[in-house]
């Protein structure tokens, strides 16, 4: 028989804070591979392949794996009836490959150690279903957590100093500026966890409502399961919205702030998510509308049309939602 009580639920939940954490965590990661690589040049412009690339490549691959746990396990609480966390543990980023990997060698030790505990408390529970996802996440956090052990003894970059200042770098020198990107960033990873637990709680919402209208019963769609489809795309799209954002701010040798700003809000029925999202596309387009001016005013021409860019997908977006609503 299986038993789900409220202490159990906020058990699979704290692997949820977890999953968020890593994720956006190696993702940033990757991002200032760049940052970390320019310092390396410096000594060796002949360089072809490097270490960085490598590593980079596997945090990118590690963070959309991540991800895919924390869907998977948001997607079990609703089934049992639960509420998943918007609240991801805390981030930390590091400013080398070597605490780059030793910081990703405590996350992962953490993430088995609970994800053993979740393990016992499923088979004690007869979660047979939940036993065997996480059974199948903790070997996949095993072999993240030996790739970093690799990674985790590897020399530092080398301290080549600060990089003379020049009239051109100066622009970047206003922190109201770069606030304001690093507020888009955080604005993008806000966006990423609500779209991903509403994604979640509408595929468990399309389940559970039979289908009733004859147009549902032909396509074998229902309100909450196109708006679930829809929003897969969508935290897609702000997921590389993120990895832009983050990776200029690294470029112009600033530091990127990994924040959860607005707080993501999520809804209870599907009408509540169109309604809330298209509020979170509102307040994107209206700051990013901001950066872009100020972009300009400082001439930083390539953040101006990196946000340009970004702003039509929001508006798209935006209209996506609004086409909802009565």
């Amino acid at each position: 028989m299986l038993k789900v009580s409220n202490e159990y639920l906020d058990l699979l939940n704290k692997g949820v804070a977890r999953e968020m954490q890593v994720s956006a965590q190696y993702m940033l990661q990757h991002t200032k591979m760049e940052k970390l690589l320019r310092k390396v040049i410096k000594e060796n412009i002949l360089l072809d392949s490097t270490t960085y690339d490598e590593f980079g490549k596997i945090l990118k691959d590690f963070a959309i794996e991540e991800m895919k746990h924390l869907a998977a396990i948001m997607e079990r609480i609703y089934i049992l009836g639960g509420e998943a966390t918007t609240k991801p543990d805390q981030v930390t980023i590091g400013n080398s490959i070597k605490e780059f990997a030793q910081i990703g060698v405590k996350a992962e030790e953490e993430a088995l150690e609970m994800y053993r505990t979740i393990i016992e408390a499923a088979k004690e529970n007869g979660d047979r279903k939940t036993w065997s996802l996480f059974t199948q996440i903790y070997s996949e956090e095993e072999e993240h957590l030996l790739k970093f052990q690799d990674y985790s003894e590897v020399l530092d970059e080398p301290d080549l100093g600060e990089t003379s200042e020049s009239e051109w770098r100066s622009i970047f020198n206003d922190s109201d500026y770069i606030a304001l990107l690093n507020k888009a960033l955080a604005a993008e990873i806000s966006a990423n966890i609500q779209y991903t637990v509403q994604h979640e709680k509408a595929e468990g919402l399309e389940r559970m409502r039979r289908k009733k209208d004859p147009l549902e019963v032909v396509t074998g769609k229902n309100k909450a399961s196109v708006v679930s489809g829809m929003l897969k795309t969508i935290f897609l799209q702000e997921m590389e919205h993120m990895e832009k954002i983050a990776e200029r701010i690294f470029e112009i040798d600033r530091e990127a702030l990994a924040q959860v700003d607005p707080l993501p809000e999520i809804g209870e029925k599907v009408d509540d998510f169109i309604t809330l999202d298209r509020e979170a596309e509102n307040y994107a387009i209206v700051l990013y509308r901001k950066i872009i001016e100020e972009a300009t005013k400082k001439g930083d021409i390539k953040t101006k049309r990196m946000f340009e860019d970004i702003i039509q997908q929001e508006e798209e977006h935006y209209w996506m939602f609004d086409d909802f609503l009565p």
